[in-house]
């Protein structure tokens, strides 16, 4: 890691510093720090894919220098739960009105289709969309493995190392069919001795415990319905042992709750914690429906939460009630859920519906765009077990970072608060994203020379995955 003390000599003594990178000049730089410090006329210095050094006024030296004028800077967005490979399915006819079980029901069938090749296209696209909304690091919940389909995982870890983006993927499962009571056909379950195994060779293989590390594994059992409570109870176990974290799809709408009191004679809070899972090593997705006293308990456990707000409107599952739950000390963060539900895979987007479902379910001065912008920031970094690494800009944080230019028509008359003016205008899209550094976005394009051929390949994969051609 760079020097993280290291400040530039003033006149008269030696030659300043030259830095790797600097990002001069900004309107602003949100910082998300301690102190939560917003920098006017803010610079940000990188070396060897760290921060060195953030300020304000005149910017030090770089060998590589980003002109933030009229921008705001902030920390690289933290994705905290997507399904990747569900863009090959989005916007399909037959699911678009209906709720969440009834929608699960329709996409099965099509997504028995994914092999290795279709999970590293999908992955690459939707880990493209992300950057080009100013997302540096993704979580994936990939729970669909059908038998004969290859090594789902290492496709999606090579899609994001192609990309540049920092990846958290998931070795998801299901083991609790149709024919057991299950949710999922029985033929995309897996038995639970096969899913263990499989989730321990994958965190051997890919799980980089290192300080910046691009790449960490969790293990994600679906939900409660679709996988046994043994399962449940084993991953909790092994996850201890490998000293990785914890994943699921957690009290998501009324559906939910019913399924886990018929099936298991307790609300979705209970079984979290008869299952071993209510602990600070679990982040759990939408969090739809946990009464006031299941919040308290899950704040005093250390539960995080990925709320998906457009996910959630779209399938009609309701407002997950984040004030409370970051009032009773739940780490909240933000997730574009699977490209099937939300079809978009925009964190802006979400950052900015979590600020106007916020207003709407617990008062107008409940949701602001710093509050939006933490969730996006700090809540998904402690989600992922990243506190003070992503989500920040402070000497010694990872140089994950995004500028947003705050100029145009939309922008027109926004002066007195650039971060307000970020969530509320709009919509926008990051001019520049950086990963560890490196440019990933450049003046609001991916870096990438492979986007146009792999657009084309999903394309075709797409028409595959839904029956529109044969093969």
């Amino acid at each position: 890691m760079a020097d993280a003390s290291a400040v530039d000599a003033s006149a008269g003594e030696r030659p300043a510093r030259v830095h790797d990178l600097v990002v001069a000049g900004a309107r602003c730089v949100a910082t998300m720090d301690a102190e939560r410090r917003e920098l006017a006329d803010g610079w940000v210095a990188v070396d060897d894919g760290f921060v060195t050094a953030v300020g304000r006024g005149v910017a030090p030296r770089g060998r590589t220098v980003i002109d933030a004028t009229d921008c705001l800077v902030t920390p690289g967005l933290v994705n905290t739960h997507h399904h990747l490979f569900q863009n090959l399915t989005r916007a399909y006819p037959p699911m678009t009105d209906k709720p969440l079980f009834g929608w699960l029901s329709s996409l099965y069938p099509l997504w028995r289709a994914i092999d290795t090749e279709a999970v590293h296209v999908s992955t690459w696209v939707g880990l493209a969309e992300l950057a080009l909304s100013g997302c540096t690091t993704s979580s994936d919940h990939l729970y669909l493995h059908p038998a004969g389909a290859g090594d789902l995982l290492t496709a999606e870890v090579e899609a994001a190392r192609s990309l540049g983006v920092r990846f958290h993927p998931t070795r998801g499962s299901m083991s609790l069919g149709e024919s057991a009571g299950g949710l999922p056909p029985d033929d995309v379950v897996a038995d639970d001795d096969e899913i263990l195994a499989a989730s321990e060779v994958a965190v051997s293989r890919h799980h980089d415990r290192s300080f910046g590390a691009m790449t960490r594994v969790a293990l994600a059992p679906c939900s409660p319905f679709s996988v046994t409570e043994e399962l449940m109870v084993r991953t909790a176990e092994l996850a201890e042992r490998l000293d990785v974290r914890l994943h699921t799809h957690f009290a998501e709408n009324a559906e939910d709750d019913e399924f886990s009191v018929a099936t298991f004679g307790c609300r979705p809070t209970e079984y979290l914690e008869r299952t071993g899972w209510c602990t600070d090593r679990t982040w759990v997705a939408h969090c739809v429906m946990p009464d006031a006293a299941e919040i308290r308990r899950l704040g005093a456990a250390g539960v995080g939460a990925a709320h998906c707000p457009s996910s959630n409107l779209i399938l009609s599952s309701g407002i997950a009630p984040v004030v409370p739950l970051r009032a009773a000390g739940v780490p909240v963060g933000l997730g574009v859920d699977g490209s099937s539900s939300a079809d978009a895979a925009s964190l802006w987007l979400e950052a900015r519906q979590a600020m106007l479902l916020a207003k709407l379910r617990d008062g107008a001065a409940a949701g602001t765009a710093r509050m939006a912008l933490e969730m996006a920031t700090l809540g998904g970094a402690a989600c992922l077990g990243r506190a003070g690494e992503i989500g920040v800009l402070a000497p010694g944080s990872v140089a994950d970072l995004a500028v947003w230019s705050l100029t145009g028509p939309a922008f027109a008359g926004a002066i007195a608060d650039p971060v307000e003016a970020w969530l509320r205008c709009g919509p926008v899209s990051a001019r520049d994203t950086l990963v560890h550094g490196e440019s990933v976005v450049r003046d609001g394009r991916l870096v990438s020379s492979d986007t146009d051929d792999v657009l084309a390949e999903h394309a075709r994969t797409a028409a595959r995955v839904q029956r529109l051609v044969e093969g």
